[in-house]
């Protein structure tokens, strides 16, 4: 069993693991860097420790003390939430050799999925179908040229430990690949500590649907249905629903099949999410396969009715799952929209500042996973995300329209946010229709700022 957890989070995500661990009776550790001095989540668990400064790479990345912070408030287990370390294969390592429990697959794992161009091959492997693209790194500009001229273009140059929508850059045609390439290979070291890169073909405004997976060390693998994450913006998720309304039921039922069979054939123990891009000829091809809980996942656990975290602690613990693959059943419809502290007329610039006044929107099936407060003071050094409105419906014309009054509800003054935006997508035909692929929020971005222009 385990009696105590440190959080190494922050924010909502960290609230969320403290509340499924008070319904589990686990005590909770929360960390905390300087800027997060008066954060929720410090209210709400057990204990709090600050683990350093206001910069990430002092605190909410900084291994030694987070795990000295563990062993100090004896803690059985350290959960990491997403972001930062979720995905940090020797992070992992360094928990479990310090004899905590990592809550997430074993670091092995972490490291051969983290390295997306190893996971193309291990799903290749699989037999999930990949995109084109190169076998291993590309080191140079030279192997760059060759090989994208052998693919053709459009191509996509990818960091080989990336994520989160970083470390990417595309190339409409030879001219931009030099320039692209570096840029590409310093983010991808900025960012990820290492240079690494890899090429692929790109698909031209693809949907974006993703499969979630619980596992646990019994072999037993259930997939929670799918997710159409389609709605992002330079790479960056901005409205998530479940299921996914335009997927045919053959098509479905292959990348749910698939998703299962992988994660089985890897020896896959935790929660997960396969990530799949879907062309115009509904042709499917594995993008990556993500180790941690999701920003996403309530729109999942709403549809159905399984805590998603309270399963990856149970995993954790080496417990069973707690369903079988006949227990899940999808009701409804369900939409997230995650509400960013953005200027959406300044090409969403993070906008971080005082709430002077905030009201949250309730009611039946509208559920809010937020960490701040009246006169909470958003840090400018973390992600712009600060809170996020979740709608469940009978159905997604339903889920709409109950999504739409719940932002008419939702109040946050003294802070620029990206609210009018989603507002305006929910009115938006080609999102009502649910025909929409990866390139409408950036034509819809375009659209209500040149209306504003106009008026």
């Amino acid at each position: 069993m385990i009696k105590k957890i440190l959080i190494a989070n922050r924010g909502e995500i960290a609230l969320r693991i403290i509340r499924a661990c008070k319904e589990m009776n686990i005590e909770t550790v929360a960390i905390y860097s300087s800027a997060d001095k008066d954060s929720l989540p410090i209210a709400l668990a057990d204990e709090a420790i600050c683990v350093g400064s206001f910069l990430a790479k002092d605190s909410y990345l900084h291994i030694p003390n987070i795990i000295q912070a563990a062993l100090a408030t004896n803690c059985d287990a350290i959960h990491p939430g997403f972001g930062f370390l979720s995905e940090n294969a020797n992070f992992a390592r360094l928990v479990s050799e310090t004899g905590l429990i990592f809550i997430g697959p074993n670091y092995q794992t972490i490291a051969k999925l983290g390295d997306k161009n190893q996971a193309r091959q291990m799903m290749a492997q699989a037999n999930i179908p990949i995109i084109k693209g190169s076998d291993g790194p590309i080191h140079s500009l030279k192997e760059a040229r060759k090989l994208a001229k052998e693919i053709d273009y459009p191509i996509i140059i990818k960091a080989v430990n990336g994520g989160g929508g970083r470390g990417m850059r595309i190339c409409y045609e030879e001219a931009e690949l030099e320039n692209n390439f570096k840029a590409c290979k310093s983010e991808a070291l900025a960012c990820f500590n290492s240079d690494l890169v890899y090429i692929e073909k790109y698909l031209l405004n693809p949907k974006h649907i993703e499969v979630q997976i619980l596992a646990d060390n019994f072999n037993n693998v259930i997939h929670l249905y799918e997710r159409d994450c389609s709605f992002q913006r330079r790479n960056q998720k901005l409205i998530e629903e479940a299921p996914c309304q335009t997927l045919d039921a053959k098509l479905k039922e292959q990348l749910l099949t698939n998703s299962v069979k992988a994660a089985k054939k890897l020896g896959y123990n935790s929660v997960g999410t396969i990530e799949y891009l879907v062309d115009a000829n509904n042709n499917f091809y594995f993008m990556e396969m993500n180790t941690r809980i999701q920003v996403e996942h309530p729109v999942t656990e709403m549809i159905c009715n399984v805590d998603i975290v309270k399963e990856q602690i149970k995993i954790a613990a080496n417990q069973k799952l707690s369903y079988s693959q006949a227990d899940i059943r999808v009701s409804g419809h369900a939409i997230e929209c995650r509400i960013n502290a953005e200027d959406i007329y300044n090409d969403f610039k993070p906008s971080p500042n005082t709430i002077k006044k905030l009201h949250l929107p309730g009611g039946n099936g509208i559920r809010i996973e937020t960490a701040v407060y009246t006169d909470y003071t958003i840090p400018p050094y973390y992600d712009s995300m600060i809170l996020k409105l979740i709608a469940h419906g009978q159905n997604r014309l339903e889920c709409i329209r109950k999504m739409r009054f719940a932002l008419e509800e939702l109040v946050i003054e003294g802070v620029k946010t990206n609210i009018p935006f989603h507002y305006y997508t929910l009115y938006s035909h080609k999102f009502i229709r649910g025909r929409y692929d990866t390139s409408l929020a950036s034509h819809l971005s375009k659209e209500l700022n040149d209306a504003r222009r106009d008026f």
